[in-house]
Parts: C-alpha cells; sequence; structure tokens
C-alpha cells in the first residue's frame, strides 16, 4: 500500500479556536490513509490539539513566532526546514500575517502552495491592521491556490478576480452534524450539572478577543436581566480580554448570572443547555459557532457582520450592531416563549457543512494537485 502523502499545515498555535478547530475536524474525518497532515506552529508551548495531532500520525514543527525584528530569523528558520524535510509536496497555510514570506519561500523549494483565509478584516489598532493589509496583500500573488471559508473572506484577502478563478475553492468550516442534534437527556444533564434547570439560559461560544464583541454581548444582557430575573448568560471559550470582560460584569453587578465554561472539548454539550444563541461579532469570516448552534437546534441571534453563508436554517435573526442593546435584547427576549429544537442535521448537510463531505472534497484536491509543481 502506497504511503498517504503528508501536507503542511502552518498555523499559529493548536489551542482551541475557529481555524483550528476547523482543521482538526477535517484532520479527523479524512482518509489518513491516503493523506496525512503535519503542523508547523508559531510557539514552542504545548497547545490543546498536540496530543491528539500526535495520536492521529501527525508531527509538529515549530518556527519563531514573527515579529518585524527578527525577520532574517524568521525567513532563515523556514530555508532551514525545507532543506531537512524534502518529503512535503503541499504547504497550506493558515496564517495569513506572514504567509507572503513562508509561502514565498515553500514555492522555491517546488511545493504547492495554499494560502486559506478565514476572516473579512485584521485583528489590532489601526496601525496594526494597516501594516498587516500590506503584508497580506501580496498573498494572491505567492499562493497557488486560494481557499476561504466564505467567499466574503475571500473576496477580502485575496480580490474579487482571483475569488472568480480556477484556482479558488469555497473550503465550508464543516461540522459533524451528528454530534449536534438535540438530545434532550444531555440538555437536562449539563443544565443540573450547571445548577440552571429553571433558568432562560442565553448563550455564546467564541473566544475573549475583540471580534467578538463580548462588551456589547453584556450590555445585551444586561438589558434582558431588567426584564427576566431568570435569564443567565453562559459564556463558552478563553482568550486574552476575559479579564476585562470580568470587570465589566463585576462593576455592572451581574457576577452571580453569568456563567464561564472556559475552554470545552464538547461544545455540542453547552449548546444543548442553551436557550438562544447569541452572536453579536465585529467581523467574522464565517462564524462556525452559528452553524454549530442551528445544528443544535437553536434560536440564533447575529449581527449583520455575520456572512450570509451562515445563514442556514430559518434560526438565524439578523441584526444590526447600530440598534441599541435593549433592542437586541427584546429580540433576545422573543425567544424565551418556547422553542421546540427540532433535528436539523439533514439541512446543515444539505447546505454543505458536513465535515464527512469537506474531507474528502479535500482529500481530493491534495491528491489530484500534489504534482502540479
Amino acid at each position: 500500500m502506497p504511503k498517504p502523502i503528508r501536507v503542511l499545515q502552518v498555523l499559529a498555535q493548536m489551542n482551541r479556536g475557529g481555524a483550528e478547530t476547523m482543521v482538526m475536524n477535517l484532520y479527523r474525518n479524512i482518509d489518513r490513509n491516503k493523506v496525512q497532515f503535519d503542523f508547523i506552529t508559531h510557539t514552542e508551548n504545548r497547545c490543546d490539539f498536540d496530543s491528539e495531532i500526535e495520536s492521529l500520525g501527525g508531527y509538529i514543527y515549530h518556527v519563531p513566532k514573527y515579529t518585524g525584528i527578527n525577520h532574517f530569523k524568521y525567513k532563515k528558520a523556514w530555508h532551514d526546514f525545507f532543506k531537512q524535510h524534502p518529503e512535503y509536496k503541499i504547504i497550506h497555510g493558515h496564517v495569513r500575517s506572514t504567509a507572503s514570506i513562508y509561502l514565498n519561500i515553500a514555492k522555491k523549494f517546488g511545493l504547492v502552495t495554499i494560502a486559506h483565509s478565514h476572516s473579512i478584516a485584521s485583528r489590532g489598532n489601526g496601525v496594526e491592521q494597516f501594516v498587516k493589509n500590506i503584508a497580506q496583500y501580496s498573498i494572491r500573488y505567492k499562493a497557488d491556490y486560494f481557499f476561504a471559508c466564505s467567499d466574503e473572506a475571500g473576496k477580502w484577502l485575496f480580490g474579487k478576480k482571483a475569488v472568480k478563478s480556477n484556482r479558488y475553492r469555497l473550503i465550508k468550516n464543516a461540522i459533524n452534524t451528528r454530534e449536534f442534534i438535540f438530545s434532550e437527556s444531555k440538555r437536562n444533564e449539563v443544565r443540573k450539572y450547571l445548577n440552571i434547570e429553571d433558568k432562560f439560559v442565553i448563550g455564546h461560544v467564541g473566544s475573549f478577543t475583540y471580534p467578538k464583541n463580548h462588551n456589547f454581548l453584556i450590555q445585551i444582557f444586561n438589558e434582558v436581566q431588567k426584564r427576566n430575573k431568570f435569564a443567565v448568560l453562559l459564556l463558552v471559550g478563553e482568550g486574552e480580554l476575559r479579564s476585562e470582560i470580568e470587570k465589566q460584569i463585576s462593576d455592572i453587578g451581574l457576577k452571580d448570572k453569568i456563567i464561564f465554561v472556559g475552554k470545552v472539548s464538547d461544545v455540542s454539550a453547552y449548546l444543548q443547555a442553551m436557550d438562544v444563541f447569541v452572536f453579536p461579532s465585529l467581523f467574522e469570516g464565517l462564524g462556525m459557532a452559528v452553524i454549530e448552534a442551528q445544528a443544535a437546534g437553536l434560536p440564533c441571534v447575529v449581527s449583520d457582520n455575520v456572512p450570509k453563508e451562515a445563514y442556514v436554517t430559518d434560526l438565524i435573526n439578523v441584526i444590526s450592531l447600530k440598534r441599541s442593546a435593549e433592542f437586541w435584547a427584546s429580540e433576545v427576549l422573543n425567544c424565551c416563549n418556547g422553542n421546540t429544537r427540532a433535528n436539523m442535521s439533514d439541512i446543515i448537510k444539505k447546505a454543505g457543512y458536513d465535515i464527512c463531505d469537506s474531507a474528502k472534497k479535500l482529500e481530493i484536491f491534495y491528491l489530484q494537485h500534489q504534482n502540479d509543481r
């Protein structure tokens, strides 16, 4: 039996996050007898998914985090890596900020290069965004193929012309739909564990980072609480802004009404416990958590910055962030009058978000294009 081709996945780290979770979902479901993933990360620290990667047969390598000051050291690390590892034929880059560097070096060593867009904006202040946008512009000239989680994300990073070309592929952030099918027993189990059996549970899944807009989410919940004292807010995720959000909650006096779950391996279990999903993001490449929430049969109140590709079911209620927290709260409370949690797996799959289908699609691509260069 021939050995599988080994595809090099490039990420900042392999902790739980949108892009990382998507890659792992694909990795778990791809035929690893034909395609094996290996990883280059920009940290020496052990990460959430490292043990699982190793158990699935993947290797994890490291390059230094790019600081600008270490530009030549960073380039040398990539040169040295490709000299030592001539076995790779395909590199799949998920790190935008330095993709123009490592993809260009990879091309010189004969690799097929893929750039993958997971967002529609750069993080950071105005200056940081400006610098990143300049650095990212040349990716469209360095990558052989352009992947994106939504057409909006593709246009943002690669341009409209690239998205219309035969080098572009839409790779939807797919899930194992079976894992998210609503279970009354699982719902009751989690609600009992969290001591929220008789509560109206508003939920959110996302890292505590700027794009997720937790500050406004807390304002919305504050307005909800004024009208429904049985409401609680369930927050799933971790991130750099958590302490800032905790202070905001304490200042408002909502500490006893908000539950921080942290990072979890079984997001679906907590979605079962929720009554409504609220997602007021400032920007999203797609909004994978919204797909998962719909798969769990949850009514979703989301910002109009969530790409339309995520509007898979009639469970979506889209609201502008220009509307007040009071208005958002009213829409959230409209969901507390009862909701039948239907099995949405067939609808999610038909929309192209089933992980088995996506993994097969990607597997075929890798096998067909491994010798393009």
